[in-house]
C-alpha cells in the first residue's frame, strides 16, 4: 500500500476538500472526456451534472455547484489560489456552453441538478455527468465519487477497492507497510525513522530530473513548498477579521485572539491551548471564505496540522529538518488511515476529518521531539480514539459551525497526544490499528444524517433568529 505525502497534503482553495476540491477535478476530468467525444461530432451536444448525496445535501454551502462550473471550464483548485474565484464563477455562471470543439451546451441553471432523494450505494459523494445529443438521448455518462480529501475515484474504481481509494502496489517500495504493526517492524528491523522509510519510499515515485537532483531534495523541496503554503493561509487568516460568507453571519475570531495573547504578554507555555486555536481558527477561517488552503488531509481539518507544526516551529525552537520529519510521519499515518478506514466526512463522519488530522498531527510532534516508532504509534492512537463518534453536522451545510473550532480543539488533542505519549514507553493497551477500524465501524454504524448531510445534530438543532 502506498499513499503519497503530496497526494495527502494539496494546495488548493476552500472551503471543502470532498465538496470543493474533488468535483472540481471530476469536473476537469469530464470535460476532458467529452472534448475526445465531441472532437469529430459536429452534432449539437449537452453537459448535464447530477449531484446525488451528501453533495446534494450540503453542496450549496460547500461551493460544490461553483466547483462543477469551475472544473467544466477547465479550472483545477491550485490554479485558483490567486484568482478571485468569487468574480470568475459569476463570469462563467452566465455562460451558457462550455469552450470546446461544438460548445456543448452546459447551462448551470437548468443542467446542474441537486438530487435530494436518491444516492449511490458505493459512497455518500456521487456526481453523474453525462452527454446527451439533441434530442435528449444519452451519448455518454461517467460517475465520479470524490472520497475525501479532494481524491476521486469512478464506479469502476470503487466497486473493486477495498478503502475505497486507488492506491499503488506495494512491490517497488523499500517499505510497504499497510498497517501500524508492519509499520513498526519494519521501522525495528531497518532501524529507520518513520519518517526516513516513508522518504524512501517517496523516493521511488521520483524521476530524475535533467539537473540530476538527489530525490530527497526534490521531495524536501516538495514539502517545503507545502509548508510555506500552510504558513502562508495561517498568517493571513491571523491578519483578518469580518464576516464569513454563506449567510450565517459568523465573525473571523482568529485574529482578535492572537492579539489578545501578544497583548497579554504572558508565558506561551502558560496559554499553549489558546495559542493552538489561533492558529487552527485561523486557517480553518480562510477555508470558510474559499481562499487558498492546504488538505491536511482534508479541506475541513486543514487546521490541525499546520496549528500543531506552527506552534512548534515559533515557540519551541524548530529547525527546517524537522517539517519534513513532522510532514513525512503526518502523512505515513494519514495514508494508513485512509487505506484502512477513510478520511472522508460523508463516509465516516467528522471523526474521520479531524479526527484523522488530530492523529497525523500528534504523530508528527512526537517524532520531532524525540518519539522512538512506539511512542509515534501511540501518540497517533490517543488522538484518534478521542474523536470516535464525532459527527459531521455543519449548520447550513457551511464549513463553519462548528468546524472552525472543532480544528482547534483537534490541535490541542493532537498536542496533548503527542506529550502523552512521549511521557510513556510506547506500550499502551489498544492499537492504532484497533482504533482505526473502530472509526471505520463507528462510521458504517452512524445514521447519514450525521455524515455531512445537515439532517441531524447540530445542523437541524439551530434555529435561525
Amino acid at each position: 500500500m502506498f499513499i503519497s505525502v503530496l497526494d495527502l497534503f494539496k494546495v488548493g482553495i476552500g472551503p471543502s476538500s470532498s465538496h470543493t476540491f474533488g468535483p472540481m477535478i471530476a469536473a476537469q476530468r469530464y470535460r476532458a472526456r467529452i472534448a475526445e467525444i465531441v472532437a469529430n461530432d459536429a452534432s449539437p451536444t449537452r453537459v448535464v451534472c447530477v449531484l446525488k448525496g451528501s453533495l446534494a445535501h450540503t453542496g450549496k454551502g460547500h461551493g460544490t455547484d461553483k466547483a462543477v462550473i469551475l472544473g467544466l471550464h477547465d479550472y483545477l483548485p491550485h490554479q485558483l489560489v490567486s484568482e478571485d474565484v468569487d468574480h470568475l464563477y459569476q463570469r462563467l455562471l452566465w455562460q451558457s456552453s462550455i469552450d470546446l470543439p461544438n460548445e456543448p451546451r452546459f447551462d448551470a441553471q437548468h443542467d446542474l441538478i441537486f438530487d435530494l432523494e436518491n444516492s449511490f450505494e458505493e459512497h455518500p459523494n456521487g456526481m453523474e455527468f453525462s452527454l446527451l445529443d439533441a434530442t435528449g438521448a444519452q451519448l455518454d455518462q461517467q460517475v465520479y465519487f470524490s472520497i475525501g480529501g479532494g481524491f476521486i475515484s469512478t464506479l469502476e474504481d470503487i466497486s473493486s477497492l477495498t478503502a475505497p481509494i486507488h492506491f499503488a502496489a506495494e512491490e517497488p517500495y523499500p517499505f510497504p507497510f499497510e498497517s501500524a504493526k508492519s509499520m513498526m517492524k519494519m521501522a525495528a528491523d531497518s532501524g529507520l525513522s518513520i519518517a526516513n522509510m516513508k522518504a524512501a519510499n517517496e523516493a521511488c515515485l521520483i524521476q530524475y530530473p535533467a539537473s540530476n537532483e538527489a530525490p530527497e531534495d526534490i521531495l524536501n523541496q516538495s514539502l517545503a513548498c507545502i509548508w510555506e503554503a500552510m504558513r502562508t493561509c495561517l498568517e493571513r487568516g491571523l491578519d483578518c477579521e469580518g464576516l464569513l460568507p454563506g449567510g450565517l453571519n459568523v465573525k473571523r475570531r482568529a485574529a482578535h485572539l492572537f492579539q489578545q495573547l501578544k497583548d497579554q504578554g504572558q508565558s506561551v507555555n502558560e496559554d499553549k491551548n489558546e495559542w493552538l486555536c489561533a492558529y487552527a481558527m485561523a486557517v480553518n477561517e480562510e477555508n470558510a471564505a474559499g481562499h487558498m488552503v492546504v488538505t491536511a488531509p482534508t479541506n475541513g481539518a486543514a487546521g490541525v496540522i499546520p496549528a500543531v507544526l506552527y506552534y512548534y516551529m515559533q515557540h519551541e525552537n524548530g529547525r527546517d529538518q524537522d517539517v519534513y520529519n513532522f510532514l513525512l510521519t503526518a502523512g505515513a499515518i494519514g495514508g494508513l488511515i485512509k487505506h484502512r478506514s477513510s478520511i472522508s466526512g460523508a463516509e465516516v463522519g467528522c471523526q474521520g476529518e479531524v479526527g484523522s488530522a488530530a492523529a497525523m498531527a500528534a504523530a508528527g510532534l512526537c517524532a520531532v521531539k524525540g518519539g522512538t516508532p512506539e511512542q509515534i504509534e501511540n501518540a497517533a492512537e490517543i488522538a484518534l480514539e478521542h474523536h470516535l463518534g464525532m459527527t459531521c453536522d455543519p449548520v447550513k451545510g457551511l464549513v463553519q459551525v462548528p468546524c472552525i473550532e472543532r480544528n482547534g480543539f483537534g490541535a490541542i488533542k493532537a498536542y496533548t497526544a503527542a506529550s502523552l505519549a512521549l511521557k510513556g514507553s510506547g506500550t499502551h493497551f489498544m492499537s492504532l490499528d484497533s482504533c482505526i477500524e473502530a472509526m471505520r465501524e463507528t462510521g458504517r454504524e452512524m445514521s447519514h444524517k450525521y455524515k455531512e448531510t445537515a439532517l441531524g445534530g447540530l445542523a437541524q438543532s439551530w434555529t435561525e433568529c
